[in-house]
């Protein structure tokens, strides 16, 4: 347990039912009782863990500061594994930075950022994994990616892990076993029971980390491009997605000439969309230098949406956007189906297509599942395992290099003693993923990411 108590706004700043202050360490209760009373007339200190009283804080000269709540939570049964109480008072910002600074008068220091949480894996309350899905929860922004984060903090990823973990420390122990007795008849210890065991811990690595792009994709949301020539309905189509006026709309060709950004979300995928300028040859300058983003946005999205007018035969710059986008990720989308069909989708190559009208925004539902299945997000399972950030898919791949590593030596009939190095690498790399063998700089960083008050 840290020697320091520490104290921090819990919930965001600003107008609001309640604020909370966040006192945690072994001196909380006795800090919360310099400057909480409570009307029960009963210290803090008298009170059983997941008790709460109701009284007001107090500055330096006895002067209310406001009514309040104050919850106390006991050591182990608490978040941090920590003495813990949480002061609720009335919301707003003034409130809230007047109580803790009274709280830190009375000794408690402020918390850095994520120290309550880096403090919960200190004292074993949660495993890093676990404590990494915290900040996911926090800033979720779809339903899918909030399932995700939920599935880390109730342990989906450390129990994959500890799974493929018990299988190597069950090889590693017995490798170690013959090294210490090259004589005895070690169970298990033959090329055929090494294999199948190094194979299925090879193929649960590989599984877990398949999931981590679509996981990244449902995080932190994937770059979309609108593309295609000037006057195909780009612009209304991003208004439809955005469900607003974002980008300018007129019967006027070439009214977009930068690239206009947003974000959207569609089912479980989030769209940092943008509106491109229309690309087709022009001698205009100004039209010109958007043509050139667009082709930028072309060359570094993830995903593009090219916009096609239905109602008109394709003509020299469809065919050539079409050329420019032949081994993309894209969907194509048919704009102005309410009017009479110009061409045939087969001219339109192997890409998916969808069909709407942006105009009337029908269409939407089927553009919705398109992307989701052209991002393969429509294949996790909300009871999937995903990888939440990269430190983790970096953990699990190098364990899946020592695997490999370790099935190669034992082909080609390397030593045992070589295969057991092997063996251990992939051990320390999980070991490292949940937390149980990590340096303090790799955990300095990963904390330091947190906001204050979690």
């Amino acid at each position: 347990m840290s020697e320091r108590t520490i104290a921090a706004i819990a919930t965001p700043l600003g107008e609001g039912g309640i604020s909370v202050i966040r006192i945690s360490g072994e001196d909380a209760i006795k800090v919360s009782d310099k400057c909480f009373f409570a009307f029960s007339c009963k210290p803090l200190a008298d009170l059983d863990g997941y008790s709460a009283a109701y009284g007001k804080v107090v500055d330096g000269e006895n002067h209310a500061i406001d009514d309040a709540v104050a919850l106390v939570f006991k050591a182990p049964k608490s978040y941090t594994g920590e003495n813990v109480v949480e002061i609720s008072v009335h919301g707003g910002t003034v409130v809230a930075r007047q109580v803790l600074r009274r709280v830190l008068e009375c000794g408690a220091t402020l918390a850095t950022g994520g120290e309550f949480t880096k403090r919960a894996f200190l004292n074993g309350k949660l495993d890093l994994t676990k404590a990494e899905s915290v900040m996911g929860l926090i800033s979720a922004r779809n339903d899918a990616a909030a399932k995700i984060s939920r599935g880390a903090r109730e342990g989906r990823i450390s129990r994959d892990t500890d799974d493929i973990l018990n299988k190597l420390l069950e090889t590693a122990a017995s490798l170690a076993a013959f090294a210490d007795y090259p004589d005895e008849d070690i169970p298990n210890l033959n090329e055929e029971n090494f294999a199948a065991l190094l194979d299925e811990c090879y193929a649960k690595c590989q599984k877990l980390i398949s999931t981590y792009d679509m996981g990244r994709i449902i995080r932190e949301g994937i770059n979309c491009a609108i593309v295609g020539k000037p006057n195909v309905g780009k612009s209304t189509l991003m208004n439809m997605l955005c469900g607003s006026d974002r980008s300018i709309v007129t019967d006027i060709a070439g009214t977009t000439r930068d690239v206009v950004e947003t974000t959207v979300s569609l089912g479980d995928v989030t769209l940092n969309l943008a509106d491109t300028a229309g690309i087709h040859e022009t001698d205009d300058t100004v039209e010109k230098f958007g043509v050139d983003k667009a082709m930028q946005k072309i060359e570094n999205a993830e995903l593009l949406l090219a916009v096609f007018d239905s109602s008109t035969a394709l003509d020299s710059d469809d065919k050539q956007l079409l050329e420019n986008i032949a081994d993309k990720k894209c969907i194509i989308i048919l704009n102005k189906t309410d009017l009479p069909a110009a061409f045939s989708k087969s001219e339109l190559g192997d890409f998916e297509v969808v069909e709407i009208s942006a105009k009337s925004g029908s269409g939407y539902e089927t553009l919705t599942n398109a992307i989701n299945h052209v991002c393969k997000t429509d294949m996790l399972s909300p009871d999937d395992t995903v990888l939440i950030n990269e430190r983790q898919r970096d953990c699990v791949n190098r364990a899946l290099s020592a695997v490999i590593a370790a099935r190669d030596a034992l082909q080609m009939g390397m030593t045992l003693d070589a295969i057991g190095v092997c063996v251990d690498d992939a051990i320390a790399a999980l070991l490292e993923l949940t937390g149980k063998r990590v340096t303090n700089e790799v955990c300095d960083e990963i904390f330091k990411r947190f906001c204050v008050g979690k």
